[in-house]
């Protein structure tokens, strides 16, 4: 294909061929947008044929763990306690960061 000069065209020609180009990429990016929906959707149904029907579902529910009883308590805030799992909270890091020792915030009555 040859190239237009487009240094020789007129100010209607340029707009005219904006115009054209302007829909050809409309057309052509509709039909790429089209196939690859089809494609998305086919692997979508091939995925869904993949899965054994014996497989039980990813989404299964979470095995209950019981309630964990606190261990530790803040003296300065009863109402935060720990039970020691997990991270420590900061209260308690921010105490043995100054000396005091686990033990000073243990619950006494468990």
């Amino acid at each position: 294909m040859k190239k237009p000069n487009l240094d020789d065209l007129s100010v209607d020609e340029l707009w005219q061929l904006h115009e054209e180009l302007n829909r050809l990429l409309s057309v052509r990016l509709t039909a790429e947008k089209r196939a690859l929906e089809s494609r998305l959707a086919q692997l979508r149904r091939e995925n869904e044929a993949a899965k054994a029907p014996s497989e039980p579902p990813s989404s299964r529910p979470k095995r209950p763990y019981p309630r964990v009883k606190p261990k530790y308590r803040n003296p300065n805030l009863p109402h935060e306690t720990w039970s020691g799992r997990g991270k420590q909270p900061k209260w308690l890091a921010a105490a043995l960061r100054t000396g005091r020792s686990i033990e000073d915030f243990l619950i006494s009555n468990r």
